[in-house]
């Protein structure tokens, strides 16, 4: 670390602590906290989504697989690729819904109970997740900085910095720091390509000191076939459905449009620097071979490449876009709790009567105080990719639930609870025969995941059936919210909001199970004019982004 390095450092903190509280100072009512108003922008929804889904333990360990297996390791985090275009899908179900967070959907859905099943999962998983994300940064930080600073002080400094601006501005300043610090994710993630592509001697220098497996696309190298892409495609569409922070992701723009744009392009744009991390990692196996040392760890591949590549300054850049990787995530995170706390356990069970001011400031001490559990989490347990691999394989499961009951009117409570057990013990259950050991986290394979989603969604159907359906009335109104628009300027005559159909923005995956009707075909291109196009641009983008990585590999 230089002088400069500390003064780009710590410049970064004063500037994204101060831009922070400066944004959040109209904040007045507990929906400009917790939903901003739904007033943002489609560009701030692009850096929201994109800062909040990428993470700094990320570009470490696709640049430490590719280091190890070539290029088509990028797989493992294009997962996501091919069920991409279905966020165009699935975005406007959020903001129709009018709520908060996803547990009152839930409980509009299931009962209350159900929706305090899902308020417990969800807060767990954002105390996990920040504090897997805290303390994976802050490792990286404190051996790409020489050990200057310990990671445990590392965490205290993060959460200090977003605690100070989330507390303050809520979602608002949440998703304008995403926005600012989205230029320094993609910084982090090209930074090192030109000048390690110096250092080697360029394309051709590297393709004579690498395999030549090295630079495909698609190769069994990498481990992954056909049937686990297609295995962590559903994984994906189905899991990112009932992450707890998807109110925020699509349902506080000012529009319906721009909540689609947002969760889709904002995902792309993780697709697109994908690309780099990918890159960088054939970059550092050919410098090692070329300087002739090993790295024990191939994770160390990108701490390597820092500490070899860097000089004055662009360490202290480095080291702020790192963490901007996890704050962006964790403002949001902290947000998000808050919200769940306040509005499905607070609201509902402590202070039926609160007021608006009361349940602003409950939002904020209950966002402050799960956040302070999570930097005990992450200061306390010395490995928690367990815990978070965990609640990540149980929002697949709880994605059937929502996923489910969106899609099926005949869904039901019973349904839901006995699927949500079934696959959760029909996962552990193959694991434990394949393997012999009983374990809390089993290695991901594709196999018992499948095998555990299709029991989930025949129980989820088969009891649904057998047992009384929820009351038709509130399962009418729940649908009808799903129907119409949300982003409506004037009310249609009966003083509702407009029909989703009358502006050709009728939803393709709510009326699925409908589509063997004649009437499902009439006028089709001119109800579902918003999701076709959306949907078709969006798969156009995939094949682009897929035939960008081809094209760089042949250079």
């Amino acid at each position: 670390m230089n002088p400069v390095d500390y003064i780009v450092l710590f410049g970064y903190f004063i500037f994204i602590t101060a831009f922070g509280i400066w944004i959040s100072r109209k904040i007045r009512t507990s929906d400009g906290y917790f939903r901003g108003e739904r007033k943002f922008k489609w560009y701030i929804m692009i850096g929201q989504a994109f800062g909040v889904g990428t993470h700094a333990e990320m570009p470490v360990a696709q640049t430490g697989a590719t280091f190890s297996h070539g290029f088509a390791t990028i797989w493992y985090q294009w997962k996501n690729m091919l069920i991409t275009p279905f966020y165009w899908l699935i975005a406007p179900f959020y903001r129709r819904s009018e709520r908060t967070t996803l547990g009152e959907i839930i409980e509009d859905r299931y009962g209350s109970t159900m929706g305090l099943v899902y308020t417990v999962f969800a807060i767990t998983f954002f105390i996990f997740s920040m504090g897997v994300m805290l303390q994976g940064a802050a490792k990286v930080i404190s051996v790409a900085s020489g050990n200057i600073f310990s990671p445990n002080m590392i965490v205290l400094v993060m959460t200090v910095a977003f605690i100070l601006y989330s507390f303050i501005g809520g979602l608002i300043a949440a998703a304008y720091t995403d926005f600012i610090q989205s230029f320094l994710i993609i910084t982090l993630s090209i930074l090192l390509i030109p000048l390690g592509l110096h250092e080697v001697g360029g394309f051709h220098s590297m393709r004579e000191l690498l395999p030549e497996h090295f630079f495909d696309l698609i190769n069994s190298e990498s481990g992954i076939d056909s049937f686990t892409i297609a295995m962590l495609a559903v994984n994906g569409i189905v899991g990112i459905t009932a992450q707890p922070h998807m109110i925020s992701m699509c349902a506080t723009g000012n529009t319906e449009r721009a909540g689609r744009i947002g969760q889709t392009f904002g995902s792309m744009v993780k697709r697109l620097i994908t690309i780099g991390w990918a890159l960088t990692g054939l970059v550092v196996a050919a410098l090692v071979i070329k300087q002739g040392v090993s790295l024990p760890d191939p994770e160390m591949a990108f701490g390597y490449a820092c500490n070899i590549l860097l000089v004055p300054g662009l360490i202290g850049l480095m080291l702020s876009a790192i963490l901007a990787a996890n704050m962006s995530s964790c403002s949001n995170f902290m947000v998000n709790t808050g919200a769940l706390f306040t509005q499905n356990l607070y609201k509902k069970y402590i202070r039926p009567d609160a007021t608006d001011r009361n349940l602003l400031w409950m939002g904020r001490y209950s966002g402050l105080g799960l956040s302070i559990m999570a930097v005990l989490f992450a200061l306390s347990i010395k490995n928690v990719l367990h815990a978070f691999l965990f609640v990540e394989t149980l929002a697949a499961f709880m994605g059937i639930i929502f996923l489910g009951g969106v899609i099926w009117k005949r869904a039901n409570r019973y349904g839901a609870a006995v699927s949500v057990i079934v696959s959760f013990t029909t996962y552990y259950i193959a694991n434990y025969i394949l393997t012999g050991e009983i374990l809390l986290v089993y290695k991901w394979k594709p196999g018992p995941f499948g095998l555990a989603m299709l029991a989930g969604f025949f129980f989820f159907w088969l009891i649904s059936i057998l047992t009384r359906p929820e009351d038709k009335e509130r399962i009418e109104v729940f649908f009808d919210n799903m129907r119409r628009k949300s982003d409506a300027k004037q009310p249609d005559k009966d003083g509702k909001k407009p029909l989703a159909s009358d502006t050709g923005d009728e939803l393709l995956l709510l009326d699925l199970p409908g589509w063997g009707k004649k009437e499902r075909w009439k006028h089709f291109f001119k109800r579902y004019r918003e999701d076709l196009a959306g949907f078709i641009l969006s798969w156009l983008m995939v094949g682009l982004l897929i035939l960008l990585a081809w094209g760089i590999l042949q250079i």
